[in-house]
């Protein structure tokens, strides 16, 4: 025994077969809830009136961000906003378009008179009966929405779609409308105070030309006038290029020429400067000095016509010198008037310049002043510009936020109720309702159910099943069908057994009404055709019944004897099987509360396991009274009776406990009741049974009795001898 309760308790696991067989026994429950969904879907399938359907189909564009364009005529659009289509959503079921439908299709009076008996209904009562009639479904991946209206009429339902669309569509062009006029209003705000701003520059910049004395002839110029124009700043920068040029080359010509002698001079200078003169005196000279050495070769130099040479020759070479210090006088005067020019062009454009610095320097004020007036005048002309063409497309949005793309037509056949649809779907709702509510009222019930749940939480073997509504076997003879299971639980006592002498049997319960007066009656009896002396005491004192059982009187019994008032053969009665006797509980006086646990019982008990083969006792619920606990720590044998699914798991440990503490030898549990065609995890118990003896004729089932009449009178005579 200490051994099983060390025992570690095996996880609990639920095969496909215990789904099955919880579906089996709350057959009923499922379907009942199976029957009463399907019933009530299918009336109410008819019964609803049909629903048609029309459907709208609309084209959404987001809003600019600004109310109007920008100056350069482009409106600046949102972002992307993933919540932008359920915003709309919630836009186009608010009042104000909701409000709009209603009151175009004035249906407070339509629906008041169609559903109210004529009584007017409110606006807000309409709009809220009209959002359970509209449907609205965006078009995956688009901007297009699909307004679809649900109603009895098919042509009330196209018509509602439409007036929806329409005034969605008017309220977002009168939105924009709203946004942009109040746009307009701000601009021209700003422009008539940018116009008082204006008119204070101006005034100041006045006030500068005056102070400053600028001359200023051109209103619309944003600095002064230079000095000299672009075109002469060209000009003269051009000539000083030019200037500088060519004094650089005479200048460098003329210091190479500087340093020749005169008759490199002579040369030098007729490839440089034009001058004929030069040119002349030296082909004079040349030619003069051809007569000479022609002279020379036939007169002396007293010739008078060699002297006249050599005189002309001197002349010559005078002259050409002069001519050649004019020449580089020439020279040097042009340098230093090419030099002149250049040094007046370079004073005049620096004297232009620095007079244009002082009178910027001067005049800064003034001009910084108009620049900033005249920035201001293009603005305040572009907004005026701007201020009338908002005006002008007011009335001409330059983008349609909403687009009607599809008119809503009347349906041809209603969508609702969808009675095929519904009628499945009320069955299969039925059914797995059903099926949960057996699920969970078997995960509440904590009874016991199959063996397993015996063995794993008792720890205690099963010795025997006994069928649902079993009879008296005293009434239905040897050959009844329920009899087998009582032989299977006597052939499990038997072999429980360690000793010959431990005959003395009690059967307890946990709670009242769970068979064990029953079990113990037909087991007994069972007994008792074996051919065994059997002896059954009724020591259920409160509640006897064994007496009824077998239609005898209960004037005298266990009470009596152990009150010493009677003897045993007085207090013993026989019944209709020769070997089976009955102790009746007899009376129960008020004096007898602790009889059971006297010493006289503890003698009759060791004289009753002397007279007879095996002794039975029917005791009373061990969780109820003491006598049960007194019995079981009393006998050799205990049995528990557990009805099948009557009392919760710990009830049934308790009453094991119980057993436990008082010293009683439970040999095993006893599973009452069972409803074999319902569970098919017993089936097994009565199902070979049944198809072994009931398929056979009479005379096989009265050898096959005999034969197993004698098999078990030989196992009790071999068990005697050893």
């Amino acid at each position: 025994m200490d051994l099983q309760k060390n025992q570690p308790q095996p996880e609990a696991k639920l095969h496909f077969l215990d789904y099955w067989r919880i579906i089996r026994i709350r057959k009923a429950i499922i379907i009942t809830v199976f029957l009463i969904t399907a019933i009530i879907a299918t009336a109410v399938t008819f019964i609803l009136p049909p629903s048609y359907a029309s459907t709208a189909r609309i084209k959404i564009q987001p809003d600019t961000v600004s109310d109007i364009s920008s100056m350069g005529g482009q409106g600046t659009t949102a972002g992307y906003d993933p919540y932008f289509i359920q915003t709309e959503f919630e836009i186009m079921q608010d009042q104000q378009v909701l409000g709009k439908v209603v009151e175009a299709l004035n249906l407070n009076e339509v629906w008041g008179k169609k559903y109210a008996n004529g009584e007017t209904f409110k606006t807000s009562d309409t709009i809220e009966f009209l959002k359970h009639r509209i449907s609205l479904t965006p078009v995956r991946n688009t901007t297009l929405i699909d307004i679809t209206v649900y109603g009895e009429d098919p042509n009330e339902a196209a018509n509602i779609a439409n007036a929806v669309a329409e005034a969605y569509r008017d309220f977002r062009q009168e939105q924009h409308k709203q946004l942009t006029m109040g746009g307009i209003k701000a601009m021209q705000d700003d422009y008539d105070e940018e116009a008082l701003k204006i008119q204070t520059m101006q005034a100041n910049v006045d006030a500068l030309r005056t102070n400053l004395n600028v001359s200023d002839t051109d209103p619309n110029a944003p600095a002064p006038t230079p000095t000299l124009t672009e075109e002469e700043l060209q000009r003269l920068h051009d000539l000083m290029i030019d200037g500088q040029a060519s004094y650089t080359k005479l200048a460098t010509q003329l210091a190479e020429l500087q340093k020749l002698d005169k008759d490199k001079l002579r040369d030098v200078l007729p490839g440089i400067s034009e001058d004929g003169e030069l040119s002349t005196l030296l082909s004079k000279l040349h030619e003069s000095e051809q007569s000479f050495v022609s002279l020379t070769n036939d007169y002396g130099m007293a010739n008078p016509d060699v002297i006249k040479v050599q005189s002309e020759i001197a002349l010559l070479n005078q002259q050409i010198d002069d001519r050649v210090d004019g020449i580089m006088t020439t020279l040097d005067d042009n340098v230093k008037s090419e030099k002149a020019s250049l040094d007046f062009v370079t004073s005049e454009v620096q004297s232009a310049k620095q007079q244009d610095r002082e009178e910027d320097a001067r005049s800064q004020p003034y001009w910084e002043a108009k620049r900033d007036l005249l920035s201001k005048q293009e603005f305040h002309t572009l907004l005026g510009a701007k201020i009338e063409q908002e005006k002008t497309e007011l009335d001409v949005p330059k983008t349609t936020m909403v687009t009607i793309e599809r008119v809503a037509e009347p349906g041809k056949t209603p969508v609702k109720p969808q009675k095929t649809l519904n009628i499945i779907l009320g069955i299969v709702f039925g059914l797995l309702v059903g099926i949960g509510l057996a699920f969970f009222i078997e995960y509440l019930d904590t009874s016991v159910k199959t063996i397993d749940d015996v063995e794993r939480a008792l720890q205690a073997p099963v010795i025997g099943v006994i069928p649902q509504d079993v009879g008296y076997l005293l009434d239905e003879g040897p050959d009844s069908r329920h009899a087998e299971a009582y032989r299977v639980l006597r052939t499990n006592i038997m072999f429980s057994r360690k000793d010959d002498k431990l005959n003395t049997i009690v059967v307890v319960s946990a709670g009242a009404g769970e068979g064990k007066s029953t079990t113990t009656l037909n087991l007994a009896t069972v007994f008792a055709q074996a051919g065994n002396r059997v002896l059954v005491v009724d020591s259920d004192l409160r509640r006897p019944t064994l007496h009824k059982l077998l239609r005898v009187g209960n004037s005298l019994g266990l009470t009596n004897y152990l009150l010493k008032q009677n003897t045993l053969e007085e207090v013993i009665q026989t019944t209709a099987v020769p070997t089976l006797h009955l102790m009746a509980s007899g009376k129960l006086p008020n004096s007898s509360m602790s009889i059971l646990n006297s010493s006289q019982m503890k003698d009759m008990v060791a004289e009753l396991k002397r007279r007879y083969d095996f002794v039975f006792f029917d005791s009373p619920p061990i969780l109820g009274v003491s006598d049960a606990s007194v019995l079981a720590s009393e006998m050799d044998m205990v049995i528990q009776v557990i009805q099948y699914r009557r009392y919760p798991q710990p009830m049934n440990i308790r009453a094991k406990q119980s057993i436990e503490k008082v010293g009683g030898k439970l040999i095993g549990i006893v599973l009452n009741n069972i409803n074999m065609s319902q569970d098919e995890s017993y089936y097994y118990y009565s199902g070979y049974y049944h198809n072994y003896y009931y398929s056979r004729n009479e005379d096989e089932q009265e050898a096959a009795a005999r034969k197993t009449s004698d098999g078990e009178n030989d196992t009790a005579e071999i068990k005697q001898k050893y």
